[in-house]
């Protein structure tokens, strides 16, 4: 039976080339009198991005301030520097122009303004989020679909903690989405953003309990798209449509649209497992994604072997015999061959790290606060479960 389900996504999307020229409009449309532009590296500089989105202000009379800086596994000490940044200047919108870092700092900016107290409380589950301070982005990096959900992940760097916070006060007032914004974009990165928009759709695939037809149909479409788009841009880098296709699947594999009817919220268990890496080992996402995924695939598919079949039939054309389990198993390895095709890791040596049983156990304790909780929805893992995955990524 289909779940009950509410879907109200309030972000205003504007899709296109040139589109960033609008910035100043849409923050005076939606409020914003003083602006924080927060942004990652010296890329948004050399590209002339950061200029345009700065002009578009100035043309308005609209107030700001800078910070950049942002890593990819975005930090803590960032954060808290950006929310003494915006209390002395007197912000009150803020705007991201990067990736998925810059957006997640960005919301967690806007948790600490709105509230009092140690913002990172809420990305421990220590309190509950009352609100955000008004957040938009200028994407430049197709992947965490941050410029339309309403998740953000940030690292401690007091013991190398990766975590998130999720309240629907944080999704983006407006997000543009120019594809011609990704040109530059090194082909790693690209494939890492491939592999991280398949996963934040498979999330919510490879659940427990009953599915909703049209929603799988939905799903199955942007894992599809992503994929062919990938090998198309490996090709030509600077085909329009491609990265098109690839930053509007990033918005919509990470806006909860892809799981909506479904009886479980989503699996997640592949991403608390690399989000443990990724504190600990500072990988890129994505590629951390795919260096664990065939582990927990092997490890799980036997759960619902149907389940994987039909991925593999949807997704990569793959026929369908008596068999579920030799068809799931020829899913995951057609997974893993586009993870091989487009230069991403299989496991956690090609990755280029080499946990040991100690590192292992770390993360499997911490991903279950000590064995106190299990993770996943497809299987519920516990911290045995997690120990036996990585030891088979690191293979």
């Amino acid at each position: 039976m289909v779940s009950n389900f509410e879907y109200n996504i309030s972000t205003k999307v504007v899709f296109g080339k040139d589109t960033e020229k609008q910035t100043g409009s849409l923050v005076k449309a939606f409020g914003g009198t003083k602006v924080l532009v927060h942004y990652g590296s010296a890329s948004a500089k050399k590209t002339g991005l950061l200029d345009r989105v700065l002009a578009s202000l100035d043309e308005l009379a609209i107030p700001y301030v800078l910070l950049g800086g942002v890593l990819p596994n975005p930090r803590l000490s960032k954060v808290y520097e950006g929310i003494e940044l915006c209390k002395k200047e007197n912000v009150d919108f803020l705007l991201a122009v990067g990736g998925g870092s810059v957006i997640d700092s960005a919301k967690a900016i806007g948790y600490g303004l709105f509230h009092e107290g140690d913002v990172w409380d809420f990305y421990i589950k220590k309190r509950e989020i009352l609100g955000c301070y008004p957040v938009a982005a200028v994407l430049t990096l197709s992947a965490a679909g941050s410029e339309m959900s309403d998740s953000s992940v940030i690292t401690n760097e007091d013991g190398w903690l990766k975590r998130d916070a999720v309240s629907d006060s944080s999704r983006c007032k407006f997000s543009i989405l120019n594809p011609e914004l990704t040109y530059t974009l090194p082909e790693y990165q690209t494939m890492c953003g491939a592999v991280d928009i398949m996963m934040h759709t498979m999330e919510r695939y490879f659940t427990a309990g009953d599915h909703m037809a049209l929603t799988d149909e939905l799903a199955e479409g942007v894992l599809r798209t992503v994929h062919q788009s990938a090998y198309l841009l490996k090709e030509n880098p600077l085909d329009y449509d491609a990265r098109a296709n690839v930053m509007w699947a990033s918005s919509l594999s990470h806006n909860s649209l892809t799981g909506m009817g479904n009886e479980s919220g989503g699996d997640w268990a592949p991403h608390m497992i690399e989000h443990e890496i990724g504190g600990l080992f500072d990988v890129a996402h994505g590629a951390g994604l795919a260096a664990v995924w065939e582990a927990w695939a092997q490890y799980v598919y036997k759960t619902d072997p149907t389940r994987f079949a039909r991925f593999g039939n949807k997704v990569f054309g793959l026929p369908l015999t008596d068999d579920a389990q030799k068809d799931a198993l020829a899913a995951i390895a057609a997974m893993v061959n586009f993870f091989v095709d487009v230069r991403m890791p299989k496991n956690l040596r090609e990755l280029g790290i080499n946990p040991t049983k100690e590192e292992m156990l770390r993360m499997a304790s911490q991903a279950t606060n000590g064995d106190a909780k299990t993770i996943g929805s497809f299987r519920k893992l516990g911290q045995e479960d997690i120990v036996r995955i990585l030891e088979f990524a690191n293979r």
